[in-house]
């Protein structure tokens, strides 16, 4: 609590004599990004009334998420649309500068950095900085922020922040501390519960059911891990939703799946090894061509493919996969399909 009240002290100061911020999150922000995005602005218009704009640089694609945005009545903005030099602020949840998966233009520092992955080089030239990496959700902070303030948060904020923080920890199953217990018994009486319900079954459409059968399809099981290439996709969320799909496979212990948006692979990798350390495997697999993070049991990669030819990007995606069965323990040469092809009995 006292690091919380220091760091909100130093927050308010950061906030104090201005009118605008941008806040920028993930490009394709999850659950814990809006979350800790309207956190912020809350915070921001209460301690000092700074008016903010939310906003990133690609979709919001997970039919849940989308449910999130539209339940919140949240008007995010295309950071690319954006006339930058109206704001006097910047800041980042849930993403840090350097990290790749964000579209903040390289030449503005933030001034308030939030976020619970591991502290990159460059956030620690920022004005504010509050990064807990052992913490499940950049939610957590927020609401932490939000009770040291005293501010009563209403219930779709209280909703929203409920559900980044399971979404994100997986209910508490993955990657969590006690704070986030905290946070969650502090949150659950405030939030909508069938809002919770509404959000979690969210609406898909038909082209959702087709990439899940390819991804399937292309699916190879090596040893204890499973690899899949989804190829080009317009929904990059759902690399990682078939990657959380996959790791529920009995023998299974780590999932790599990959992807082509915007010219970028992405990557997702899940593990259940306690053990293991899936931000490492990232980094190593990106190497210095890329950009790659998370935490030890859910991770993800991003590699630039602009220039690249077709038979170049097959190329790529091969040597990615040796790499990660490699680095896994597996052998390549034993790959086999996870499921087998058979007629449909429905005629």
């Amino acid at each position: 609590m006292r690091r919380t009240l220091s760091k909100l002290e130093q927050l308010t100061q950061v906030l104090r004599g201005h009118t605008t911020m941008l806040i920028t999150m993930q490009d394709n922000p999850d659950p814990d990004s809006i979350a800790s995005a309207c956190a912020l602005r809350k915070l921001a218009n209460t301690l000092s009334e700074v008016q903010c704009s939310i906003a990133h640089g690609g979709t919001v694609g997970r039919a849940e998420n989308r449910a999130l945005v539209e339940y919140l009545g949240l008007n995010l903005r295309q950071i690319g649309q954006l006339d930058l030099s109206q704001f006097e602020l910047f800041a980042m949840v849930d993403t840090q500068p350097g990290a790749g998966n964000n579209s903040l233009p390289s030449e503005i520092e933030p001034d308030i950095v939030i976020d619970h992955h591991p502290c990159r080089p460059l956030t620690r030239h920022c004005r504010f900085t509050d990064i807990r990496s052992r913490y499940g959700a950049t939610g957590t902070i927020l609401v932490e922020y939000l009770n040291a303030a005293k501010i009563k948060l209403e219930m779709s904020l209280a909703t929203a922040l409920l559900y980044a923080i399971r979404s994100d920890t997986q209910d508490l199953g993955r990657d969590t501390v006690h704070a986030d217990i905290r946070a969650i018994t502090h949150l659950y009486p405030l939030a909508n519960k069938r809002m919770l319900s509404d959000i979690q079954r969210g609406k898909v459409e038909r082209v959702y059911f087709q990439m899940l059968v390819d991804a399937l399809k292309n699916a190879r099981v090596i040893d204890h891990a499973i690899v899949t290439h989804l190829g080009e996709v317009e929904n990059p969320d759902m690399i990682g939703e078939v990657a959380d799909l996959l790791l529920r496979e009995d023998s299974t212990e780590w999932v790599m799946v990959c992807g082509f948006f915007r010219d970028k692979m992405l990557l997702s990798l899940r593990t259940s090894r306690q053990d293991a350390s899936a931000d490492k495997v990232a980094r190593h697999l990106v190497a210095r061509k890329g950009t790659g993070g998370g935490h030890p049991s859910y991770a993800g990669g991003q590699l630039s493919l602009e220039g690249l030819t077709e038979r170049q990007k097959a190329v790529l995606v091969k040597k990615i996969v040796e790499r990660f069965v490699k680095k896994v323990g597996g052998d390549a040469a034993k790959a086999e399909p996870l499921i087998a092809s058979k007629n449909s009995p429905i005629s």
